[in-house]
């Protein structure tokens, strides 16, 4: 171990505490095992001299990976099983396929050239932040396996575990976090990711604690034994007598706190609070609808578009809403039509290169363009409503001004569905929330979004974190602005983002006037608990001292101040 030291308790010799984001609860302990990197490409490979032949080579190994993963999948949990397969459509993307062809025709090595091809879509991915800059993992590890297969040499991956252990890796890939178990992994702690990832929402899903951003992870010697907090996103390198015994507490008094979590949503005195689940699949929705839950607050179509050569049929968008709907029966979904667009994201709706695609023709902004794709999505939605009389509530991406907002209210209506709404993702919006709130029925904040255009602060930029740190004052307040306007056009506003998840921050979201919020599944009961501890009047106040806070540090330290001292107990 060769991080930088600090002071260590007699008889811990290399001691240890790290810190990163926790984004699945729990406490663990156990041995490290360090999951196989990837070789990366062959540097010392002859150039290509036969275009065609390496081409050939290169589709064999993709075809061979896509298998893999589709196999994988049909081993793999409800959870995991559309995230494995939507990582195997991505080794048979055309457009990769065609990017690799372009650097064999240029000479490139065959590794190197699907190293480069896979880099320069991971470029395009990032720029586009949301779901498709999470996907750079998903890439990455679908270009690192089919060069071990040109290489001939073992795939990356976790290696057999001869006991339960904690995983420590720079990154983790949804083909590897889908096969592991609670069983035999007690714990996932890697130096990149981050708490809207794949690894951290199947981590939550499996209930194994795991810790994200660790800098220093990957310094940890494989053997030495660690402990881990995945609520408050510490990592303890040779832990203590006394700090295994103080996180095992932890862990029970949690799991006491939890006891009893369920029903609706709503603080001590009884203001309701609806708690929704995000989705992104049919099967997502069969998942969540079979828990302790009030609805889906945002279920995210575009993963019915990713990965395909032409956008699916009018056929097949109703049957998937159709069988989304029947899932929540009576309970309500919203709807997040085409989240896309900007640069390449879609091969059928390519609106060509932008200098700042985040900035640029996507969500709504694409659909007004392409308005085939909009009218085709808003007749699927209005003929599943239709078919399943289902409380559906339907709303667009990236809505900046007032005549976005009419145009998309006009077509939703027309379509028959009963409720229109708006993401507040942009702070034009919050800023004009009760004029946006006067057109729509309702406006749901995407707190992701919302903070990096507040922050002017990219959602992948690691360095950048502290910056969107959803505790930030200036989030706060916008948040704030869009729910005046929905006080004052009797509108309801709720929080879509991760941010909607935190136990602590829930109570201040309610407090400053959110009515839903919609997180990942194994976040309901905590959020639910949370709520439960207090008042409506003390999440007022907790807000107040947030939005009027310095920084978002002591924005966290002004509320945790207030809280109910068991709450601390489901963070």
């Amino acid at each position: 171990m060769t991080v930088p030291s600090s002071p260590q308790p007699a008889g811990a010799p290399g001691h240890e505490i790290l810190h990163g984001i926790g984004v699945s609860a729990g406490t663990a302990s156990g041995p490290a095992v360090q999951v196989r990197p990837a070789p990366g490409p062959d540097t010392s490979e002859p150039p290509t001299t036969d275009a065609q032949e390496a081409s050939a080579r290169v589709r064999e190994a993709l075809d061979a990976v896509a298998t893999s993963l589709t196999e994988r999948a049909g081993r793999a949990s409800e959870h995991a099983r559309p995230i494995l397969e939507a990582t195997a459509m991505m080794a048979k993307d055309p457009g990769l396929a065609s990017g690799i062809d372009t650097q064999l025709k240029n000479g490139v090595g065959v590794t190197q050239a699907v190293h480069q091809a896979v880099e320069e879509y991971c470029v395009m991915f990032a720029s586009l932040g949301g779901y498709m800059a999470e996907r750079v993992t998903d890439l990455r590890d679908v270009g690192d396996r089919t060069i071990c297969r040109l290489r001939g040499v073992p795939e990356p991956g976790v290696p057999e575990l001869a006991e339960p252990s904690v995983l420590v890796a720079h990154d983790l890939a949804p083909a590897e976090t889908a096969t592991l178990t609670s069983q035999t992994v007690r714990g996932i702690v890697t130096a990149a990711g981050g708490p809207t990832s794949h690894t951290a929402i199947l981590a939550a899903q499996l209930g194994i604690p795991a810790v994200v951003q660790v800098k220093g992870a990957m310094l940890i010697d494989a053997g030495t034994e660690i402990a881990l907090d995945g609520g408050v996103g510490e990592v303890i390198v040779a832990p203590t007598k006394e700090e295994k015994e103080q996180l095992a507490e932890r862990s029970r008094r949690r799991r006491a706190a939890l006891a009893g979590s369920s029903g609706e949503g709503a603080t001590r005195d009884g203001k309701k609070v609806a708690l929704l689940a995000n989705i992104g699949t049919a099967d997502d929705a069969v998942s969540a609808a079979a828990q302790d839950l009030e609805g889906s607050g945002l279920f995210r179509t575009e993963f019915l578009f990713l990965e395909r050569d032409q956008a699916p049929s009018l056929e097949e968008q109703t049957a998937t809403y159709t069988r989304v709907f029947e899932a929540f029966g009576d309970r309500r979904v919203v709807v997040r039509t085409l989240d896309a667009g900007a640069d390449k994201p879609l091969t059928f709706a390519d609106l060509g290169e932008e200098e700042n695609p985040a900035l640029g023709r996507r969500g709504l902004r694409l659909g007004m363009i392409r308005e085939d794709l909009l009218d085709t999505q808003i007749e699927a939605l209005g003929a599943a409503y239709r078919a399943t009389g289902g409380d559906v509530r339907v709303m667009a991406p990236m809505v900046a001004t007032l005549d976005e907002a009419e145009y998309f209210a006009e077509k939703v209506r027309a379509a028959g569905l009963p409720k229109v709404g708006v993401m507040v993702e942009i702070p034009a919006a919050a800023l004009r929330a009760e004029q946006m709130l006067s057109i729509v029925d309702f406006a749901s904040i995407g707190t992701n979004d919302l903070s990096q255009y507040t922050m002017a602060a990219d959602r992948m930029q690691g360095e950048l974190a502290p910056l969107l740190d959803p505790w930030q004052p200036a989030l706060l307040q916008l948040v704030r602005l869009t729910c005046e306007g929905g006080r004052a056009t009797g509108k309801p506003v709720g929080v879509c983002g991760e941010a909607g998840g935190d136990p602590l921050l829930a109570l201040v979201l309610v407090g400053l006037g959110v009515s839903s919020l919609s997180m990942a599944p194994g976040r309901v009961s905590a959020v639910r608990a949370a709520l439960r501890l207090h008042d409506y009047s003390t999440c007022q106040q907790m807000a107040a001292y947030a939005v009027n806070a310095q920084t978002s540090v002591a924005a966290k330290e002004a509320v945790l101040a207030l809280a109910h001292p068991n709450l601390i107990d489901l963070l």
